[in-house]
């Protein structure tokens, strides 16, 4: 993290990225239409021989005109080059078109984030979510995630699982090696988790403690899976700080969770679950911290991803710091017992008892 602390640039290549900033939205359209026009998809299948504009419009079928401003447009945003009057692929293409995790991140920030972080403003002023008015009329979008537009649903949840999905194996043998009998997901969406404890242990049993649109995603795909018998469905509100959580579960799980909460909120969270510990009881805590990854690509996505919570999910939580994140499980009566970084993509695994 050593470039958040200092400035390094050139003046010519501040003033570069000054102006690659102003231009933003018009390089992510613009490299989104060289996609979903299949001009990329073209020029990759002629294998490395590259092609001429009139070569792309006629296998693209477009105007020869708006072929030759997107490829253009490329060649500034770093997408493709040009020789000899052809156009070739670069490798940021390639992870553009291929790589998952750009291809999750791009179809949030179309389909969930662009046109509310017009409010982006708004929301710092007043501290509640107002781009979140461009889907609906709810306090937070947990509260209408199970109504939104199926392409947004759609989007949200790819992007979702695929910072978590790709941490749940590894994350199951630290679960089970306290062997719980019952485990509590607490957001557990639509049940990826505690379905992976059900296959990987066919004695124990899981609840899921979400809000009522979730809880029936949940049960549909655990009825679908032929589960339902080992599970509990628990609906609570838990930015109600009087709503409870049940007791008698060795296992209580939070993945990518809390982060969907103010400080103050975790903190309350927290000690609510604290509540229905035992000193045998251990909570698992799954978090993504921008300060704790290997890849400077990585925690800028996740810096980013903080904008999403501010102007659409609700207004005033963020992706945390480890450090931050740590002080607050301490102030809920909790210590923390492990901590396991490079998990996935870059989580990492906290597991907690009560402070004795």
């Amino acid at each position: 993290m050593d470039n958040y602390n200092t400035d390094s640039l050139r003046a010519i290549d501040a003033i570069r990225l000054a102006n690659w900033i102003a231009f933003a939205p018009l390089v992510f359209q613009a490299s989104r239409a060289l996609k979903n026009l299949e001009i990329l998809d073209l020029i990759e299948k002629e294998k490395g021989r590259g092609l001429s504009l009139s070569d792309i419009a006629l296998g693209t079928g477009l105007p020869e005109y708006g072929v030759r401003v997107l490829c253009e447009a490329g060649l500034a945003i770093g997408l493709l080059y040009c020789s000899s009057e052809k156009f070739f692929l670069t490798k940021a293409a390639y992870f553009f078109m291929h790589s998952d995790f750009t291809l999750a991140n791009t179809d949030f920030v179309n389909d969930v984030c662009y046109n509310g972080m017009f409010y982006l403003e708004e929301s710092v002023r007043s501290g509640k979510p107002e781009g979140l008015k461009t889907f609906g009329s709810w306090d937070t979008v947990y509260e209408g995630l199970s109504q939104l537009p199926e392409n947004v649903r759609t989007s949200w949840f790819t992007f979702d699982h695929y910072y978590s999905d790709a941490s749940f194996d590894q994350c199951l043998e630290h679960v089970f090696e306290i062997r719980p009998g019952k485990i509590l997901d607490i957001g557990g969406n639509t049940g990826k988790f505690a379905f992976k404890c059900l296959q990987y242990n066919p004695e124990v049993h899981v609840a899921i403690a979400d809000l009522p649109g979730q809880l029936e995603m949940a049960k549909r795909n655990a009825a679908e899976k032929n589960l339902s018998q080992r599970m509990t469905f628990v609906e609570t509100n838990l930015l109600d700080g009087n709503s409870s959580l049940p007791e008698g579960y060795g296992a209580v799980w939070l993945s990518q969770f809390l982060d969907c909460f103010s400080e103050d909120e975790i903190v309350s969270i927290l000690k609510r679950c604290a509540e229905t510990m035992d000193e045998n009881t251990r909570i698992f805590i799954l978090e993504p911290f921008w300060d704790r990854q290997r890849f400077e690509t990585s925690t800028f996505c996740l810096i980013m991803t903080s904008l999403y919570f501010t102007a659409i999910a609700n207004g005033n939580s963020r992706m945390y710091t480890a450090g931050i994140f740590c002080k607050l499980i301490e102030k809920a009566g909790l210590s923390i017992e492990k901590s396991i970084d490079n998990i996935g993509v870059g989580h990492t695994l906290l597991k907690c008892k009560l402070k004795i």
